[in-house]
């Protein structure tokens, strides 16, 4: 099977900017449907697990198809550059996680305590320009250099995670306002909503 995806431009685009998270998450998503034999996914077929929130998750998002709306994206934060993905069709699964080694140091030894000043912004116009001028080449890098030198590829143990729910929604008794039914709570006999029902959620 030929495998064709979409360009590192097209992420781009999806994401705003481009960065070496971005690039990571690329290439993760590209390997998985070469390994897998998926295209990208228009429906539920290909399933993707992340286990961190950042730059990378959302390459995945624009290469694999997989989102949250379809149900094919599920979000577990564990701060892990960790991704599985699933093809419902095979059952075959990867799991990619990040070398532990620190990749920037690795790929441009050096530049760490240069970003660090431009990030600070106390970087001079020139230290400015180098800096973007080595984040290019990193992500040059990233883009181009085996895939055994980003992640180590491990036995994925996950199940084959259920198809999305269409869940009925009722009205929370507090607030008034409609929540999918099985995310409803009950708090002191009445159906409420989870912010009513007093709890914690780290997105406020």
């Amino acid at each position: 099977m030929t495998c064709t995806f979409q360009s590192y431009e097209d992420a781009v685009a999806f994401h705003g900017h481009t960065c070496p998270g971005l690039a990571l998450g690329y290439r993760a998503a590209t390997h998985a449907l070469v390994t897998l034999h998926a295209g990208r996914s228009s429906d539920e077929d290909l399933v993707a697990i992340v286990e961190n929130d950042a730059c990378g998750v959302d390459a995945v998002q624009a290469i694999a198809g997989c989102s949250v709306g379809k149900g094919n994206l599920i979000l577990r934060d564990l701060g892990k550059h960790a991704y599985t993905f699933i093809n419902r069709k095979t059952g075959s699964a990867i799991r990619l996680v990040q070398r532990p080694e620190p990749l920037t140091e690795r790929l441009d030894p050096g530049a760490s305590a240069l970003r660090t000043k431009v990030m600070a912004g106390k970087a001079t116009p020139t230290e400015e320009k180098e800096f973007h001028e080595r984040q290019a080449a990193l992500i040059k890098k990233i883009l181009t250099i085996p895939i055994g030198e980003l992640f180590i590829e491990k036995e994925a143990r996950s199940e084959i995670p259920e198809h999305a729910r269409i869940s009925a929604s009722v009205q929370c008794a507090s607030c008034g306002e409609t929540v999918a039914e099985h995310r409803a709570r009950v708090k002191s006999g009445k159906v409420v909503c989870i912010p009513c029902a007093g709890e914690y959620s780290r997105s406020g």
